[in-house]
């Protein structure tokens, strides 16, 4: 359970705000004998989801456990064709994923922090930050909620599959894409 002022903090606002939204019931709530706000962390989850807040990963764990999925999906890839496409068909064959698109690395990291995906669809050939950096700072911190990737990619090289596998990816695809087999690997890993 959390008290007015630890929702405040996690919420990123003051004590009286969160105070306020208890007494106007928007944030479930009960007192305690001493006569303290508790929120119970189910509830406070439900209600910063319906206020478009951020949910700190923490609080992800401490509702679902550690073996939670996002249902949120990241595509990125600066084709911005292909990346509308396959977000498309994700979209309509997956309807319970939520897909967000970025077109740099700088941008994904971005949309990262704040949608804690459980599943990043990664072109390795990148402006500003490549593939290969973004699979690096992904796995290196907690920030981005530790998704899953699956690496997309036109390099004609052996050695990139064999250096993606060593950063932890999930699957390893070549362009032209399948895209009933990404919507299956989709399927597959946010159904975990």
């Amino acid at each position: 359970m959390y008290s007015a002022l630890e929702v405040a903090k996690l919420c990123g606002v003051v004590n009286q705000t969160a105070i306020n939204w208890i007494r106007k019931n928007h944030l479930k709530a009960f007192n305690t004998p001493g006569g303290q706000f508790r929120v119970y962390p189910e509830d406070l989850v439900e209600f910063m989801r319906s206020r478009s807040i951020q949910i700190p990963p923490e609080l992800i764990r401490v509702c679902y456990g550690e073996s939670y999925v996002s249902r949120n999906l990241i595509i990125v890839d600066d084709d911005r064709g292909l990346n509308t496409v396959l977000a498309r068909f994700v979209e309509k064959s997956l309807d319970s994923v939520s897909v967000f698109q970025a077109f740099d690395g700088f941008e994904a990291g971005s949309i990262m922090s704040e949608k804690q995906p459980g599943l990043v669809i990664l072109d390795l050939d990148l402006p500003g930050i490549d593939g290969f950096d973004l699979c690096r700072r992904i796995n290196e911190s907690d920030r981005f909620g530790k998704p899953a990737i699956v690496v997309i990619t036109a390099l004609e090289n052996e050695e990139i599959e064999e250096k993606v596998n060593s950063l932890g990816v999930y699957a390893f695809m070549k362009k032209p894409l399948d895209l009933v087999k990404i919507t299956d690997i989709v399927k597959e890993i946010l159904d975990r």
